[in-house]
């Protein structure tokens, strides 16, 4: 029986998660953390029984122990009861889940405890993989990603041996405004920054895919996860999402691994690795889909890749400050108080105003976080 903990179960991720257990008799969810949602977490707890439950606000933590007062469930909250959640001693894995730079220190809880992580969290790693690989490295603990493109990067390894890496072919799907122009981004709305051709998602998630910062993100995790060069990782727009990515080699071959867009199945492959087992699915017809085809991103309509890879040969905090400015770009954009195409502005400024320093720790981290919304918030007067 492979006991699991859920940091965000009642995201997307999370949910999907869920599903996966709902479906293999011996995976079993032993703790669960949200964050606002206290009607889900109660379904969650009543349909899977975990041991500790953790909300981030203590409001919802104390409405939601009333409800679940009938059951033998400790429910925490905050930081504190994150932690405790990512060190929950019965979980052999941890899925990070959570959306945001708040899933470091859990991540870092849950590796110290000896847990494998299954990883869904980029900002983990775009802000703290140097220490969260090597410390990852130095207690045994395995780091599976659950990003569709990494998932696809990791089972392309596999049989590597001693081969080494030439260079990693990262998919993106180019998202809801691919060909656009900068005169029609302009004009585009939430709405239609919302409406992804091919994944369901949050909505952080979705309008990083418009933005192409979500490439950005996944470039600077997948330095950190293979232990590859920035100029050994390149991103390719490939409409389909088909092609989910691939691994060239040294002599030119290239293996990738394809599939419809179905976040369940790098889920499940990290929860089971490295066993494959059936799943309700629908299968690929190449037939039906007839071709892929590959693009090159276009950063100058979408500057945000472009920023990404500055930021991560910069490096020190200056990953921090990318992600930091396009986190709370992001909830000005939901929250409809900028445009789209400030986005990656408001980043640039961010980063411009920043001067980076090497090697930080979590505190220096978190700091460098709380400088940047807070130049956020006085430049652009919120």
């Amino acid at each position: 029986m492979k006991k699991i903990t859920i940091l965000g179960s009642t995201g997307s991720i999370g949910t999907q998660t869920l599903d996966i257990i709902r479906d293999n008799a011996d995976l079993e969810a032993v703790a669960l953390a949200a964050g606002q949602n206290v009607d889900l977490m109660e379904r969650q707890i009543r349909e899977f029984r975990p041991r500790i439950a953790c909300m981030w606000s203590r409001e919802a933590a104390e409405d939601l122990k009333l409800r679940v007062a009938d059951l033998p469930v400790q429910v925490v909250s905050g930081m504190e009861g994150l932690l405790e959640t990512a060190s929950c001693r019965q979980a052999g894995i941890v899925v990070t889940a959570l959306v945001g730079m708040i899933g470091i220190q859990p991540t870092i809880a849950a590796i110290e405890s000896g847990k494998t992580i299954a990883l869904a969290n980029k900002e983990t790693l775009v802000t703290a993989g140097h220490l969260i690989m090597p410390l990852a490295k130095k207690n045994g603990v395995s780091v599976l990603p659950v990003d569709s493109e990494h998932s696809a990067i990791f089972q392309s390894l596999q049989g590597r041996g001693d081969n080494t890496i030439h260079r990693i072919l990262l998919t993106a799907s180019g998202g809801p405004f691919r060909g656009k122009t900068r005169a029609e981004l302009e004009q585009m709305t939430l709405g239609d920054a919302l409406r992804h051709p091919n994944w369901s998602m949050g909505k952080k998630v979705t309008i990083d895919s418009a933005s192409l910062v979500n490439k950005a993100l996944e470039v600077m995790e997948a330095r950190w996860l293979f232990d590859v060069g920035l100029d050994q990782i390149q991103v390719v727009v490939h409409p389909q999402s088909i092609l989910h990515s691939a691994v060239e080699y040294e002599d030119g071959a290239v293996i990738a691994q394809l599939g419809l867009p179905d976040m369940k199945l790098p889920i499940q492959y990290a929860l089971l690795y490295p066993e494959r087992r059936p799943m309700r699915a629908k299968r690929m017809d190449l037939f039906s889909i007839g071709q892929l085809t590959f693009e090159k991103p276009d950063t100058e309509t979408f500057p945000g890749l472009a920023l990404g890879y500055e930021a991560a040969k910069c490096g020190g905090t200056m990953p921090t400050v990318f992600n930091a400015a396009n986190e709370m770009a992001v909830r000005l954009f939901l929250e409809q108080k900028i445009r789209f195409v400030e986005i990656p502005e408001i980043i640039e400024a961010a980063m411009h105003n920043h001067r980076a320093s090497g090697d930080p720790d979590v505190q220096k981290i978190l700091a460098t976080e709380a400088e940047t919304y807070e130049f956020i918030r006085r430049e652009m007067k919120f």
